[in-house]
This record gives structure tokens, C-alpha cells and sequence, in this order.
């Protein structure tokens, strides 16, 4: 369970990733009747467009798009990665060209904090450098050890901001810091063990979902799991489909982020109770079930597979919004069975009967 100022949210959880403040087709009251619980947004894009005094003048990112929990902003530090060919790590910071109007950005550890608490988010998190995988050793672990040295400069930072908050904002922000460490063992525990002595609110496992297996990532996030605090919130970046949330939450992890549900809702495919649905498929042009019979959202209880193939494969928009909204439902139901079946102390076999019944179907 997580407290902010802005609501109490019950983990495990999962939260919808709204870049630029939005969830690309959907409204915050959808996201609300979804069941989603936090938003999260992304520091780098946002202080460009709208950019920072905007969502000042706004209030925050939270009530500028009319969202009225908490909300959270990662760092920016998966463009370091993502936008690997138009920036230059330096000890200091980041120098981005702008991927908006080829403007020079440089992003800093503190900048990145002034940003965030501009922005006035309820969790915000340090800069790190996320390197690509596979990568040798040399440089993830110059990598983690720059993300270490970035992560003291932010609290630092914070700490100095935090008696006088900028904007008048009256409420909490949370600081996390970010592991490095890629596929390597020690790496991995060492980034774990360094950012656990900073004291921060909370943790995030970086540097996964960008190139490496399912195992790969699983093992990655057992060994960080395993040297962090048990009393302090996991948050696994960047991940992932059902079945990597689930062992996520095997290994311990607490909050999810992911754009698969939106961005292949958008491409007509539907995460279901019985597995992975191309609604593109020619097969349900005359179907008649709904896209999920053990699911109570709009699109589920209203409308057949036929209809949504119909959208789909004529582009409606109507479409490409059903489908994100009803994935987003179906990863908030997954999520929340696993707490209830924590709760019951039998999430193990919880968990193994919801995979065989994707893998029956």
C-alpha cells in the first residue's frame, strides 16, 4: 500500500503510462472506471512540451490533465537510452537535441528534481543512465556507477527544496532512485546496495525491457529484489506484458509501467483472461462473444469481437479506444487478483492457474 497526498493506492499495481499528460485515447474519468490508481508521466518530454511553466500555471501535471490521484514522473532517463543517437552522457548531465524543435537540452540530476517538483508530481525519480543490452561489462558498470553519483546529487537536491517547495504545492513528493547494473549479478547488487544507503522513498529497476529475454529480466529482477529494503516500494520500469507482471510480483516488485496495453490496443490486439486476441484476425468477423466474458468493462459488456474487428481493420478510432480501455481494465483486474490472492496467501497457485489458462486457450 502506498500513501500520497492525493489518495492510498493498494499494490501490486500497474500504471498507465501518459507520457505527455494523457493515456494516448483515453480520458482520466476512463482511467478512473478502469481502475487505474496512479498515472505516470515522463519529465524529459514534458518540460518541453508543454513545457514546465505550463503545467506550473496549471496547478501541476495532475490537475492540468484532470486527473485527480496520484501521479508519478520518471526522470528521463530511458531517453538516454531511447534517444541514444542525439544525446552525450557527461559526468555533469545529459545534452539532448530536442526530438521537438532541435533545441539543445541539458538535463542534470538537480534539473531533473527542480523539473519534477515544478511539475508536482507525488513520486519523482533521480537520473540515471540506462544502457542498451546486451552491453559488456565496462560499461554498465561505469554506467551504474555514474547512475550511483546522479542518484546522491538528486537527494541532495531535494533534501535542499524540501522545507521551501517551489510553487506553493502543500503535499509530499516522494523521491526514488533508479538500479543500474544490466545482466550482471554484481552490478546489479552492488547498484541495489549503494542507492539503499542513500536512503531514498523508493526504488526503481532500471534498465530492463530493452533487449534482453524474459528469463534474463526475470533473474535481473530476483538478485535487485533480493538486496532492497522489504519495507520500501519496487518499481520494475518499463514492464511488461501479463506474464512478466506476474513474476514481477513473484520476485517482489510492487508498481508496473507499460504502453503494450494501449499501444497494442491500438493495433487491435486484446489481453484476455484466455490470452492474446488479434482482433484482426479474419476469424472474428462473425463472432459474437465479447472480447472477454469474464471482463465488466464498456467494451466487454456491450459489444461482440465481430464489431471490434469491424473497427479495427477499418481504422476507426472508436476502435483503437475500446481496445485500450479495455486492456488497461484487464491489466488493473490481473493486478488486482494478485493482491486478493496475496491477501489469501495463495498467490502461487494463484498465479500458476492463470497462466495455464492462457497457455489452454
Amino acid at each position: 500500500m502506498l500513501n500520497t497526498d492525493h489518495g492510498v493506492a493498494m499494490t501490486p499495481l500497474f500504471m498507465p503510462v501518459g507520457t505527455s499528460a494523457t493515456v494516448k485515447t483515453l480520458t482520466p474519468d476512463e482511467l478512473r472506471i478502469s481502475g487505474s490508481q496512479i498515472v505516470l508521466a515522463n519529465t524529459y518530454h514534458l518540460s518541453q512540451e508543454p513545457r514546465t511553466d505550463v503545467l506550473v500555471a496549471g496547478g501541476g501535471v495532475a490537475k492540468f490533465m484532470g486527473w485527480d490521484g496520484p501521479t508519478l514522473t520518471d526522470s528521463g532517463g530511458f531517453q538516454v537510452f531511447s534517444l541514444s543517437a542525439t544525446r552525450k552522457v557527461e559526468e555533469e548531465g545529459v545534452r539532448f537535441r530536442s526530438v521537438y524543435n532541435g533545441e539543445l537540452l541539458f538535463l542534470t540530476p538537480e534539473s531533473a528534481c527542480d523539473i519534477q517538483r515544478a511539475i508536482g508530481a507525488d513520486m519523482i525519480y533521480a537520473l540515471d543512465e540506462c544502457t542498451a543490452l546486451p552491453s559488456d561489462y565496462a560499461t554498465v558498470e561505469k554506467a551504474t556507477a555514474l547512475t550511483s553519483r546522479w542518484a546522491k546529487r538528486f537527494l541532495n537536491r531535494w533534501k535542499e527544496t524540501s522545507e521551501v517547495h517551489p510553487n506553493g504545492y502543500s503535499w509530499f513528493q516522494a523521491p526514488f532512485c533508479v538500479l543500474q547494473g544490466g545482466l550482471y549479478e554484481d552490478l546489479r547488487k552492488r547498484s541495489a546496495e549503494e542507492l539503499s544507503a542513500l536512503d531514498p522513498s523508493g526504488f526503481a529497476i532500471g534498465g530492463l525491457s530493452v533487449g534482453e529475454t524474459h528469463e534474463e529480466m526475470v533473474t535481473a529482477t530476483h538478485i535487485a529484489c533480493s538486496v532492497l529494503p522489504p519495507d520500501k516500494p519496487r518499481h520494475l520500469l518499463g514492464v511488461g506484458t501479463p506474464r512478466d507482471i506476474l513474476e514481477g510480483i513473484s520476485a517482489g516488485v510492487d508498481l508496473f509501467d507499460c504502453v503494450i496495453p494501449t499501444r497494442n490496443g491500438r493495433n487491435g490486439q486484446a489481453f484476455t483472461s484466455d490470452g492474446i486476441l488479434n482482433l484482426r484476425n479474419s476469424r472474428f468477423r462473425l463472432d459474437q462473444d465479447p472480447v472477454d466474458r469474464d471482463c465488466d468493462c464498456y467494451c466487454c459488456r456491450m459489444l461482440t469481437r465481430s464489431y471490434l474487428h469491424h473497427l479495427i481493420i477499418t481504422g476507426e478510432m472508436t476502435g483503437m479506444r475500446l481496445l485500450s480501455l479495455h486492456n488497461i481494465t484487464y491489466y488493473h483486474k490481473l493486478t488486482s487478483g494478485a493482491r486478493e490472492a496475496i491477501r489469501a496467501e495463495r498467490f502461487t497457485e494463484w498465479k500458476k492457474d492463470t497462466i495455464e489458462r492462457w497457455n489452454s486457450a
